[in-house]
């Protein structure tokens, strides 16, 4: 009976006061408040009642609202009251803070020693140099992207922005993004949903990622269409060429924009009908087989005039990237570029078992992709990039040390335009503007201002990233090896990076040296007609 009495007491208050301060309302000019709150609470105790899908509404009237307050605001309640500087959620305060700073120019210092646990597990490094250079001219950070068979060379910056689409993200958004890499000299990854008018607004360098649902080059039926390639392939804006076989967020996984999202805006930049289904297949139409994809890159470079075209994807069957590599040395075709994804996920949103369990870490798939080409020859031909959780000059550093040209950054640059990881991306309800097509709330989005903060935080970073290799007695980001960079990985010992990973010796795979058995075990099981592997 207690308990009966407590689970009802704050319905059965708001009940009576709502009968016995209605007849006084008139008479007391504030009581119409009280009797306005005590009837709304009534009202919703009422419901609660009578409703069937909460156990706790039903059994605690009013009161059981709470509950489900509280878990709607917990996400901003832990972020901004409970998390500490470097609880990873995914990106710790820590992370936005310094892209925010930087973003804003401000000084980015900090005083009284580093916060992080030098002589943790896992704790990395670079060491410095007795003689660090006397000057690094961040400006000079560019690496040439075309191999052999490009007509059209691309100098890029090392550090540019990822693959994000117009579509998951706003208007604004790109075109904040765009005009700051306009201003900073550096690039623009399209995303897979085409380009956009935003895109072209100002003119920034574009990098155009074609995926399978092939957007903005496609037939009515969603193949690849060469003539509007071609048309779109020629603007000089575009400067590479991406084909993107899968995604860190969710590799291996297709997608659907569901066709009230399919706006005219969209329609129109993607090349499908407005208001229906916009579908991602899983995987692509327009080869299926390595050899098939090595012919499908010649002729997208060639229509294009002969610019870079490379691909992307998070690494995952070994044997099939080595099938991909093999029917390169097969077909004599070669890709100018790879990107390399990693699976610690990106700004799509994804089921949660894709996010945690599919996909290969963006250091093992660049380790991996790096000594696969080193071990048949190629790597001197082919640039590598990487994008996986990028956000200090220190991340871009240690990456290039492993095995990168350039580096990619999403979320970074969505922190610059002014995301506050809400994590409510695919909500359409985006705070900030950043990830949301609802025109009111992406007009927060003041693009003059967020398109500075993204130059700024570009600029400041590579001048970091100059200190770093200043420090280290080096010149250029090209210069940064695997025994720059160290690990503890005891309370008692240090390793450098080429202690600890395996790196190939030229031609290794082709000569039958390698020492590594999953290198010789992925090799043998790779083949050019399929991408199913060879059982050994």
């Amino acid at each position: 009976m207690t308990s009966l009495v407590a689970r009802y007491v704050v319905f059965a208050l708001c009940v009576a006061i709502t009968l016995l301060t209605l007849p006084f309302v008139g008479m007391v000019h504030w009581l119409w408040i009280v009797t306005l709150v005590a009837g709304f609470l009534s009202i919703v105790g009422v419901y609660d009642l009578l409703q069937t899908h909460h156990a706790v509404r039903r059994n605690y009237p009013v009161i059981g609202n709470i509950r489900y307050l509280v878990e709607e605001i917990r996400p901003e309640i832990r972020q901004y009251l409970l998390e500490g500087d470097d609880d990873k959620l995914p990106y710790s305060r820590a992370q936005r803070s310094l892209v925010y700073q930087r973003a804003k120019d401000v000084v980015s210092e900090k005083p009284f020693g580093t916060l992080l646990d030098v002589y943790g597990d896992g704790y990395e490094f670079i060491g410095h140099s007795t003689r660090p250079a006397l000057h690094v001219d961040p400006a000079s950070f560019r690496i040439d992207i075309g191999g052999p068979q490009c007509r059209q060379p691309y100098s890029a910056s090392v550090f540019n922005i990822s693959a994000m689409s117009f579509g998951a993200l706003s208007g604004n958004a790109i075109r904040a993004l765009n005009k700051g890499a306009k201003a900073g000299g550096f690039a623009h990854d399209t995303g897979e949903g085409s380009i956009s008018p935003y895109h072209r607004e100002f003119g920034g360098d574009l990098i155009w990622e074609i995926g399978s649902g092939y957007f903005g080059c496609r037939t009515r039926d969603g193949h690849f269409d060469p003539d509007k390639f071609a048309a779109q392939a020629a603007s000089p804006q575009v400067k590479m060429i991406e084909i993107k076989l899968s995604q860190g967020a969710k590799p291996g996984h297709g997608g659907i924009l569901p066709k009230g999202k399919v706006s005219m805006e969209i329609a129109l930049t993607r090349g499908v009908e407005e208001g229906t289904e916009c579908i991602s297949p899983s995987r692509h139409s327009a080869f299926d087989t390595p050899v098939e994809m090595m012919r499908f890159i010649a002729q997208l470079r060639d229509l294009s005039g002969g610019k870079p075209v490379g691909f992307k994807l998070c690494l995952g069957h070994s044997w099939e990237f080595m099938g991909i590599v093999k029917a390169m040395l097969e077909t004599g075709i070669l890709p100018d570029f790879i990107v390399i994804d990693g699976a610690e996920g990106g700004t799509g949103a994804a089921p949660v078992e894709f996010t945690d369990h599919i996909g290969v870490p963006m250091r093992e798939g660049l380790l991996f992709v790096h000594n696969a080409l080193v071990g048949v020859g190629l790597r001197d031909q082919i640039k590598v990039g990487a994008s996986g959780k990028v956000v200090s000059a220190f991340d871009i550093a240690s990456t290039l040390a492993i095995g990168a040209d350039w580096i990619n950054a999403a979320r970074a640059f969505m922190f610059a335009v002014g995301c506050i990881q809400s994590q409510s991306c695919h909500t359409n309800r985006c705070p900030t503007g950043v990830a949301t097509q609802d025109h009111l709330r992406q007009r927060a989005l003041v693009v003059e201002d967020k398109a500075t903060r993204v130059f700024n935080y570009h600029r400041n970073t590579m001048k970091a990233l100059a200190e770093i290799l200043a420090s280290a007695g080096l010149e250029h980001p090209d210069q940064l090896g695997p025994h720059h960079l160290a690990r503890r990985i005891s309370t008692t010992e240090i390793k450098l990076f080429s202690q600890i990973h395996y790196f190939a010796k030229p031609r290794e795979l082709l000569d039958g040296a390698s020492t590594s058995e999953l290198y010789r075990a992925s090799w043998d099981m790779a083949r050019t007609d399929s991408f199913d592997p060879i059982r050994l």
